[in-house]
């Protein structure tokens, strides 16, 4: 029951980049599509390259996570 609780209070405090290099991403890309005359092109690369940063980000504070907490657990 506790660990539930500690994991809750956790993954509260962990910044989810994902999203928010999702919207960079586009923003940065319509942009550049403005100025191209390629909107809709550079949008969704500009999204898909923000998703693939944000959630590498992501995947990396995990395991970052898991790996402090079996350190923790191992002494």
């Amino acid at each position: 029951m506790q660990e539930n609780m500690k994991n809750n209070k956790n993954s509260e405090k962990q910044t989810q980049y994902m999203p928010i290099f999702m919207c960079l991403g586009m923003s940065i890309g319509t942009a550049i599509g403005a100025a191209t005359d390629d909107m809709s092109m550079c949008m969704c690369l500009g999204m898909s390259i923000g998703l693939c940063i944000g959630s590498a980000i992501d995947a990396g504070n995990r395991r970052n996570d898991k790996e402090e907490k079996s350190d923790e657990e191992t002494e």
